[in-house]
């Protein structure tokens, strides 16, 4: 070891990534690999919001903005969040960042103690458990259940809350799941959160992406919310912007005063040219996004039944793009699952275990390849399947 690693900050915890690292290792040796596990969509950012950004160096648009962001670019994000969800922020109740994954990072800065207890549901996007640690708090699982359709449940939040509880993260739709908690139990969350006196993270990075008949319910919107929740968004998911690397926070303007200088410290401003992308996203013409929004339900609903078939089950995913699966009936632990599937047949999946969950019976996979490319990699894992039933 070097000496550099012997004197890691205490910050520094060990995260799960040396799965993912082995296999896009194995990945990398082979050819014509389907990759179902990362969250990237396999569309291309629509021509208008690139044009855009051409326009803007184009115009020399390329100098530092305040450290919030570009003022019509926060109006912009305000009048999205009031449209689609019913939510009331003003520009200056809103801080742009280097994708939401900054805003996830400098809303634990502002808001997590040394000590302090983050609820999070569970199986989750590990990102918060690094944010906490890095602050100094502790993260505490909240479980979801395929019986549920892993949607939660209020009381399993309720049962894990204690006098250092600071606060809970809400994703809806979830990462991994594509779960969506039904309007009743955000509704009994709020109630929830006043009573016990909890902050809430909102984060709705796929809020757009909901398929009936379910519905997304911003807990903000509800009485005595928006003065303890922070809500998170960004344009990677929707708008095919990953790369782009653009999200958001809001939250109360004082708030947002007491965060700029932390904001300005991490990266001074999210990239010039991506604001101005982001602004023709969400100003300029929908119908690109709509369309990719049913080519993705078009998806699920094909690979439900395919899941059936394989003799996999799944929560109903009611958003965003995934689907997670069930594959203890293959006999396997899901990291040996996805590894084996991988060396043997190039279909590259994620196990749960690297989405928190203790579970080894878990997989998340990603429907972000065309449907063609879908069915192939239903028909290698169903290859796949029958090889290792028959062996057992």
């Amino acid at each position: 070891m070097s000496l550099l690693h012997d004197r890691l900050a205490p910050r520094i915890v060990e995260e799960d990534g040396s799965f993912r690292t082995r296999m896009l290792g194995i990945s990398a040796g082979m050819k014509d690999v389907i990759a179902l596990g990362r969250g990237d969509p396999d569309f291309h950012t629509p021509a208008h919001i690139v044009q855009a950004a051409k326009d803007a160096l184009d115009a020399n648009q390329h100098h530092y903005t305040g450290p919030t962001g570009l003022p019509p670019l926060r109006a912009a994000i305000a009048a999205d969040m009031k449209k689609y969800h019913g939510l009331d922020y003003t520009p200056d109740e809103i801080v742009v960042t280097a994708g939401a994954q900054e805003a996830i990072m400098l809303t634990m800065l502002g808001l997590c103690a040394p000590g302090d207890e983050i609820l999070i549901t569970s199986p989750r996007f590990t990102t918060y458990d690094t944010a906490a640690h890095l602050c100094g708090g502790v993260p505490v699982p909240v479980p979801t259940f395929e019986k549920d359709d892993f949607a939660l449940d209020p009381a399993e939040i309720e049962t894990r809350i204690t006098p250092r509880s600071r606060m809970f993260v809400l994703t809806s739709p979830n990462n991994p799941t594509g779960a969506v908690t039904p309007p009743a139990a955000i509704r009994a969350i709020a109630e929830l959160a006043v009573r016990h006196d909890i902050l809430i993270i909102a984060d709705e990075i796929y809020a757009r992406m909901i398929y009936a008949p379910n519905e997304h319910l911003s807990i903000a919107t509800l009485p005595g919310m928006k003065e303890r929740t922070i809500t998170l968004g960004g344009v990677s998911k929707t708008y095919a912007m990953t790369g782009w690397r653009l999200g958001w926070l809001a939250g109360p303007a004082d708030f947002v005063a007491k965060v700029t200088e932390p904001r300005h410290t991490l990266s001074i401003n999210a990239c010039t040219i991506s604001q101005f992308a982001a602004l023709a996203a969400l100003t300029g013409p929908q119908e690109p996004i709509e369309a990719m929004i049913a080519d993705y339900k078009a998806r699920r609903d094909w690979l439900m039944p395919a899941l059936d078939r394989l003799g996999f089950t799944y929560g109903h995913p009611g958003g965003a793009f995934y689907i997670y699966t069930n594959v203890s009936s293959s006999g396997l632990p899901a990291p040996e699952f996805c590894e084996r599937l991988l060396r043997e047949t190039g279909v590259m999946l994620f196990p749960g275990t690297m989405f928190g969950d203790t579970s080894t019976d878990y997989i998340r996979i990603s429907y972000l390849q065309p449907l063609p490319v879908i069915e192939e990699a239903v028909r290698r894992i169903e290859g796949f399947l029958k090889r290792t039933r028959a062996a057992a």
